[in-house]
């Protein structure tokens, strides 16, 4: 079923605990990469990539400009806009779609990291008061995305046998 020709089309949005394991994980894997990136550039160039040493602005709910929330912004743009899937989402069993269920190009996938970024506390709760039972973040809904499960079954006439 493909939703076309009056076919419905049935998409399984993800749950906000998977959500939030697959953050998880991207915050983790990305912060750990960039340290090591750093820690190996430091000595030589002090890693001067003119991002502010400490956020432009932050308070409890904001944290613009600094140089992990850029990385984190721009590493789920290019993921997500391009495959759909951050490495966390890929191990959750997650994936970024339109309401559809397809593909989300790279503008819509920007405007949804931006929220998660660098608004995540006042994204999700937006989410949860204006939209309950939605599934969707405040910038889920202005970049027209959802978060669903990923349907992980074999492809068209292949089953998969364990040995035993």
């Amino acid at each position: 079923m493909n939703g076309r020709d009056g076919e419905v089309r049935e998409v399984r949005i993800a749950s906000w605990r998977r959500r939030l394991g697959a953050w998880l994980i991207d915050i983790i894997l990305v912060g750990i990469l960039w340290d090591l990136l750093a820690g190996a550039a430091g000595p030589i160039t002090q890693f001067h990539l003119w991002l502010p040493p400490g956020p432009i602005f932050s308070a409890w709910f904001v944290h613009l400009g600094s140089g992990d929330a850029l990385i984190l912004f721009a590493y789920w743009t290019v993921l997500e806009g391009t495959r759909g899937q951050s490495l966390g989402k890929m191990a959750l069993g997650l994936k970024v779609t339109d309401r559809r269920g397809d593909a989300i190009d790279l503008p819509r996938a920007a405007i949804q990291s931006f929220g998660k970024a660098f608004l995540l506390p006042l994204d999700v709760l937006i989410g949860w008061i204006a939209m309950p039972g939605s599934g969707q973040r405040l910038f889920n809904r202005l970049s027209e995305t959802i978060v669903v499960l990923v349907d992980d079954g074999a492809p068209e006439g292949v089953r998969y046998v364990r040995p035993g």
